[in-house]
Protein backbone atom coordinates (compact mmCIF):
# COMPACT_ATOMS: atom_id res chain seq x y z
CA UNK A 1 0.00 0.00 0.00
CA UNK A 2 1.36 3.42 -0.98
CA UNK A 3 0.37 6.61 0.80
CA UNK A 4 1.23 9.95 -0.78
CA UNK A 5 0.81 13.10 1.29
CA UNK A 6 1.13 16.56 -0.25
CA UNK A 7 1.88 19.51 2.01
CA UNK A 8 1.87 23.13 0.94
CA UNK A 9 4.74 25.59 1.45
CA UNK A 10 3.60 26.15 5.05
CA UNK A 11 3.52 22.42 5.79
CA UNK A 12 -0.28 22.18 5.74
CA UNK A 13 -2.04 19.11 4.39
CA UNK A 14 -3.33 19.61 0.84
CA UNK A 15 -3.94 16.03 -0.25
CA UNK A 16 -3.62 12.41 0.73
CA UNK A 17 -3.77 9.51 -1.71
CA UNK A 18 -3.79 5.83 -0.78
CA UNK A 19 -3.27 3.20 -3.47
CA UNK A 20 -3.09 -0.54 -3.42
CA UNK A 21 -3.59 -3.20 -0.81
CA UNK A 22 -1.44 -3.77 2.25
CA UNK A 23 -1.44 -7.56 2.02
CA UNK A 24 -1.00 -7.94 5.79
CA UNK A 25 -3.96 -10.26 6.18
CA UNK A 26 -7.05 -11.67 4.57
CA UNK A 27 -9.70 -9.33 3.20
CA UNK A 28 -11.64 -8.01 6.16
CA UNK A 29 -8.90 -8.76 8.69
CA UNK A 30 -5.92 -6.77 7.40
CA UNK A 31 -4.76 -4.64 10.34
CA UNK A 32 -2.68 -2.29 8.17
CA UNK A 33 -5.57 -1.61 5.81
CA UNK A 34 -7.88 -1.08 8.79
CA UNK A 35 -5.51 1.40 10.44
CA UNK A 36 -5.00 3.46 7.27
CA UNK A 37 -8.74 3.39 6.51
CA UNK A 38 -9.69 4.61 9.97
CA UNK A 39 -7.13 7.42 9.88
CA UNK A 40 -8.06 8.68 6.42
CA UNK A 41 -11.85 8.36 6.81
CA UNK A 42 -11.75 10.09 10.19
CA UNK A 43 -9.67 12.92 8.74
CA UNK A 44 -12.24 13.47 5.98
CA UNK A 45 -15.13 13.48 8.46
CA UNK A 46 -13.45 15.83 10.92
CA UNK A 47 -12.21 18.24 8.26
CA UNK A 48 -15.52 18.24 6.38
CA UNK A 49 -17.35 19.55 9.44
CA UNK A 50 -15.00 22.47 10.05
CA UNK A 51 -15.68 26.05 9.01
CA UNK A 52 -12.97 27.42 6.69
CA UNK A 53 -11.94 24.04 5.29
CA UNK A 54 -13.22 22.51 2.08
CA UNK A 55 -12.53 18.81 1.58
CA UNK A 56 -13.05 16.80 -1.56
CA UNK A 57 -12.78 13.05 -1.44
CA UNK A 58 -12.93 10.24 -3.92
CA UNK A 59 -12.85 6.48 -3.57
CA UNK A 60 -12.65 5.28 -7.18
CA UNK A 61 -12.49 1.62 -6.18
CA UNK A 62 -11.24 -0.81 -3.57
CA UNK A 63 -7.71 -0.01 -2.55
CA UNK A 64 -7.92 3.62 -3.71
CA UNK A 65 -8.61 6.80 -1.77
CA UNK A 66 -8.04 10.48 -2.51
CA UNK A 67 -8.67 13.48 -0.29
CA UNK A 68 -7.89 17.10 -1.17
CA UNK A 69 -8.18 20.08 1.17
CA UNK A 70 -8.40 23.83 0.67
CA UNK A 71 -8.62 26.29 3.51
CA UNK A 72 -9.17 29.90 4.46
CA UNK A 73 -7.41 31.68 7.29
CA UNK A 74 -10.31 30.66 9.53
CA UNK A 75 -9.60 26.96 9.00
CA UNK A 76 -5.81 27.15 8.92
CA UNK A 77 -5.05 26.24 12.54
CA UNK A 78 -7.48 23.32 12.62
CA UNK A 79 -6.13 21.96 9.32
CA UNK A 80 -2.60 22.19 10.73
CA UNK A 81 -3.60 20.14 13.78
CA UNK A 82 -5.73 17.56 11.94
CA UNK A 83 -3.15 17.23 9.16
CA UNK A 84 -0.36 16.64 11.68
CA UNK A 85 -2.48 13.96 13.38
CA UNK A 86 -3.13 12.19 10.06
CA UNK A 87 0.49 12.52 8.96
CA UNK A 88 1.90 11.15 12.23
CA UNK A 89 -0.64 8.34 12.35
CA UNK A 90 0.17 7.20 8.82
CA UNK A 91 3.91 7.42 9.48
CA UNK A 92 3.43 5.30 12.59
CA UNK A 93 1.67 2.58 10.57
CA UNK A 94 4.42 2.66 7.92
CA UNK A 95 7.16 2.43 10.57
CA UNK A 96 5.50 -0.55 12.24
CA UNK A 97 4.64 -2.33 8.98
CA UNK A 98 7.24 -1.17 6.42
CA UNK A 99 6.72 -4.22 4.21
CA UNK A 100 3.01 -3.40 3.88
CA UNK A 101 2.81 0.40 3.85
CA UNK A 102 5.00 3.20 2.56
CA UNK A 103 4.42 6.92 3.07
CA UNK A 104 5.87 9.53 0.72
CA UNK A 105 5.73 13.23 1.53
CA UNK A 106 5.83 15.93 -1.14
CA UNK A 107 5.85 19.68 -0.67
CA UNK A 108 4.30 21.92 -3.30
CA UNK A 109 3.81 25.62 -3.69
CA UNK A 110 0.18 26.68 -4.05
CA UNK A 111 -0.95 30.04 -5.41
CA UNK A 112 -3.72 31.30 -3.19
CA UNK A 113 -5.52 29.25 -0.59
Amino acid sequence: MKVEIVLDQEGLLRSCRVQGHAGAGKKGSDIVCAAVSVLTRTAVRVLSDREGIKVRGNIPGRGNFLMEADYTEEGREFLATAGAFLYEGLLSVAEEFPENCTVNIERRNYNGT
